[in-house]
C-alpha cells in the first residue's frame, strides 16, 4: 500500500507534469495523482525529494518522463472514432487539399495518435479516395511508448472495429484467431514517432508542412498555456488553407484566431486563415463554402411565438416570475477582454436591465469612435437592437463582430434570434449549434433549440436541450444572462425550462 503524500508533493508533481507533459490534473485527481507518485518511489526506491531532482534535471528526466506518459496517459480509441469527421475529411478536406498540391502530394499529422486507430483510418479513407499517382505521407505521433508498441502491430480487437463498416473490414483486415490484423499496404502508409507535444520541437512544426491534422482528445488534458503553444504549433505547421480538426468536445475559442471555423456533416473542424478561406464568411450559410447541413430541427407544425416575441414582452413577464437579475460590472462582459469607456458601458447595461433599450441604444451610440470596433461594444449593441426588434440592423452588427471574432459565441446565438424572428428555422437552428459548440457552457443556445425542436413536435430533442439549458442556467454567469436572458433572470430561465419540459412530459 502506498502511503499518504503532503500535499505539497503532489502539487510539485502536478507542476513538473504540467512543465514538462503539458498535462493538467484537476484537483479531483490530485489523490489518483499522489498515489501514481507512491507507486514510482516505491519502484525506484527513492525518496520524494530524490526523485523530484531527477525530474528536474534535463539530463536525467527524459527517460522517467517515458515512464510516466506509459503510466499516466491511458488512451482508449477506435477507428473512425466520430465518423462524422472522417466524412468531412473525405470529401471536404482532402479534395480541398488535392485541388491546392501542384505536386500531387498530401500530407497528413495525426498528433496524439495512441495505439494507431486515428491514422489509421486516415489510411484507409486515402487509399479510397486517391489514385495510386498521389503521393500520401501520414505522420502519426504521440508520447505514449506503449500505445505506439501496440500501433505497431496494427493488430485489433473487435472492440477497436466496432464503427469499421463491414466491407471496410472485408477489404482492409484479416481475422486471425479473435483479433483483426491491419492489410501491409494501410500499414506501411503510416510512419509512428514518439514525440512530445508540449515541447516546441522544430522538425515536427516546421512551418507550411501539413495538410491537415488530426488533434483529438489532446487540449482537453493540457493546461491553458501548453494548449495556446500546441495551437500556435499547428497554426504554423498547417499549409494556408489546411485544416483541423479537434476532438468533438474541444474547440480554439479563447486560444486562437488563426483558424476559420467550418460545419459541415454534422460535425465542427478549423481551416487555417489562407488566401482563399479568408474569402469565405465564417456563418453556418457558406461553412467551407458549401450548402449548409441540415439541422436537427425539422419544418415545424406551427409557427407560434418565437423568443424573439418573448423577449420583446420580457417586461411584461418579469414582475409575475421572479426578481430582476443584479447589474454587472462592465468589465465582466462576456468577452472577457478589456473593454473601452467602462462607464459608458455601464452606463448602457444599466439602461439595458432596466428594459430600456432606446436609450441604451442611444448611449451606446454616443460612444467615442474609437470604440465601434470593441467586441463587447458590438456585442451589446447587437443585444439591444435583438431586444428591440430591430433584427435587420441586429444581424448586421453580428456580421460585424463576427468578420473579427468569428468564434463569438454570443454573436452566433443573436443571429439564431434574428434568423428565427426571419422565419428561417434551420438558420436559426445552426447558429444556436456553433454557439453551443464554441462554448458548452452557454445556456441560451440549448434553450433555444430546445424551444425549437418543441414547436417542430420533436419532443425527443427538445427533452435533451432543455434538460441541458436547464443544468446550465444553474452555473450561467450573470452577466451573459443580463445580456441574453431576454428580460428573464436565472429563475425565470429555469422555470420556463420546466414548463417546457413538463409540455413535452417529463419534470425536470
Amino acid at each position: 500500500m502506498t502511503r499518504p503524500f503532503d500535499p505539497g508533493q503532489v502539487e510539485r508533481f502536478r507542476g513538473l507534469l504540467a512543465r514538462h507533459l503539458g498535462l493538467h490534473f484537476e484537483d479531483s485527481k490530485l489523490a489518483e495523482l499522489g498515489d501514481g507518485l507512491g507507486r514510482r518511489l516505491e519502484a525506484l526506491g527513492q525518496t520524494s525529494e530524490a526523485y523530484f531532482d531527477v525530474l528536474e534535471r534535463p539530463e536525467t528526466a527524459t527517460a522517467e518522463l517515458r515512464v510516466l506518459a506509459r503510466v499516466l496517459t491511458v488512451p482508449e480509441t477506435y477507428f473512425f472514432r466520430n465518423i462524422a469527421q472522417f466524412h468531412a475529411f473525405a470529401e471536404v478536406a482532402l479534395p480541398a487539399r488535392m485541388r491546392a498540391s501542384e505536386r500531387r502530394h498530401v500530407s497528413l499529422l495525426s498528433a496524439g495518435c495512441a495505439s494507431g486507430e486515428e491514422p489509421y483510418s486516415l489510411a484507409i479513407v486515402v487509399a479510397e479516395r486517391l489514385d495510386p499517382s498521389w503521393a500520401v505521407s501520414i505522420r502519426a505521433v504521440d508520447l505514449n511508448p506503449a500505445a505506439l508498441e501496440k500501433a505497431a502491430l496494427a493488430r485489433y480487437s473487435p472492440w477497436a472495429m466496432r464503427e469499421t463498416p463491414p466491407e471496410m473490414q472485408r477489404r482492409f483486415f484479416t481475422a486471425r484467431g479473435p483479433d483483426f490484423v491491419l492489410h501491409e499496404g494501410v500499414r506501411s502508409a503510416v510512419t509512428f514517432e514518439e514525440r512530445n507535444l508540449a515541447l516546441a520541437d522544430r522538425e515536427l512544426w516546421s512551418p507550411n508542412t501539413y495538410d491537415v491534422i488530426f488533434c483529438r482528445n489532446v487540449l482537453m488534458y493540457f493546461t491553458p498555456q501548453s494548449a495556446v503553444s500546441l495551437v500556435e504549433r499547428i497554426a504554423t505547421a498547417l499549409a494556408p488553407g489546411g485544416y483541423l480538426f479537434l476532438g468533438h468536445a474541444e474547440t480554439l475559442r479563447g486560444l486562437s484566431s488563426a483558424f476559420h471555423l467550418r460545419h459541415t456533416h454534422g460535425t465542427f473542424y478549423y481551416q487555417r486563415r489562407g488566401p482563399e478561406a479568408a474569402r469565405e464568411a465564417a456563418t453556418p450559410e457558406r461553412f467551407g463554402g458549401l450548402a449548409p447541413e441540415p439541422t436537427t430541427v425539422p419544418t415545424p407544425v406551427s409557427l407560434g411565438d418565437g423568443w424573439v416575441e418573448a423577449i420583446r414582452r420580457a417586461s411584461d413577464r418579469i414582475q409575475e416570475l421572479t426578481e430582476r437579475p443584479v447589474l454587472v460590472n462592465p468589465h465582466a462582459l462576456p468577452g472577457g477582454g478589456p473593454v473601452s469607456h467602462p462607464r459608458e458601458v455601464g452606463r448602457a447595461l444599466e439602461l439595458l436591465q432596466r428594459e430600456r433599450y432606446a436609450d441604451a441604444l442611444e448611449a451606446v451610440h454616443a460612444l467615442p469612435p474609437d470604440s465601434a470596433d470593441d467586441p463587447d461594444v458590438l456585442l451589446l449593441q447587437a443585444t439591444l437592437l435583438t431586444h428591440s426588434g430591430r433584427l435587420a440592423e441586429a444581424e448586421r452588427a453580428c456580421r460585424r463582430l463576427l468578420a473579427t471574432d468569428e468564434m463569438n459565441a454570443g454573436a452566433h446565438y443573436l443571429l439564431a434570434l434574428c434568423h428565427e424572428g426571419g422565419g428561417d428555422l434551420q438558420a436559426a437552428g445552426s447558429h444556436d449549434q456553433v454557439a453551443a459548440y464554441l462554448d458548452p457552457g452557454f445556456a441560451m443556445p440549448r434553450l433555444h433549440l430546445g424551444l425549437l425542436a418543441r414547436r417542430a413536435g420533436d419532443h425527443e430533442a427538445a427533452r435533451r436541450e432543455l434538460t441541458e439549458a436547464s443544468d446550465l442556467l444553474r452555473r450561467e454567469d450573470s452577466s451573459r444572462l443580463l445580456l441574453f436572458g431576454g428580460g428573464f433572470s436565472r429563475d425565470a430561465l429555469i422555470a420556463v425550462c420546466q414548463a417546457e419540459l413538463a409540455g413535452c412530459g417529463m419534470r425536470s
